[in-house]
């Protein structure tokens, strides 16, 4: 737990960074999200992936790569102002990957970010957004009142990914 504590704090002091470097781009990246655009968030976390990152990155163990791009994507969501980013926050039944609640909105943002092996983006995508719902990951952001959830499935695969996303409404019932 050290060293992945250790591991995990490396890459996003490496991350911030370059994402300062990268603003531009990664404003772009979050709007996509706030806004339920998944193509447009695969094709810039693709491109992101593509220009900054080596595939010896990856050469770990399978756990360990999903926590590498966990923590690429915790670093460029710290960069966003007024963001609530929070990562392993438990909900439901277990713990969502990263948790995002922009300030003043009434939306909220789950991610659940996979490693796809041999490539199988588009499986472990599906697999990401079944965890959400199978263990109830959108409970903490009803709770705090968001009237939209969008929930994303991020799998990855060296320098590429693949990003889905699904939409929750949940209007508040008024008595």
């Amino acid at each position: 737990m050290e060293i992945r504590d250790i591991y995990k704090s490396q890459i996003m002091a490496m991350f911030k960074e370059n994402v300062v470097k990268d603003g531009e781009t990664l404003s772009a990246f979050c709007e996509a999200l706030q806004t339920g655009n998944a193509p447009e968030a695969e094709r810039l976390f693709s491109g992101y992936l593509g220009k900054t990152i080596s595939i010896r990155d990856t050469f770990v163990r399978k756990p360990t790569k999903e926590n590498f791009y966990h923590g690429i994507l915790r670093g460029i969501l710290g960069f966003k102002n007024g963001w609530y980013v929070k990562s392993n926050k438990e909900s439901g039944d277990g713990y969502s990957d990263i948790i995002v609640k922009p300030d003043d909105e009434d939306i909220g943002i789950i991610i659940e970010v996979k490693y796809a092996e041999r490539g199988r983006l588009e499986s472990e995508c599906q697999g990401a957004l079944e965890q959400i719902e199978t263990d109830g990951y959108t409970e903490k952001l009803k709770e705090e009142g968001c009237s939209l959830i969008y929930k994303y499935g991020v799998a990855c695969y060296k320098k590429r990914c693949r990003i889905m996303v699904e939409t929750e409404s949940c209007m508040q019932e008024e008595l």
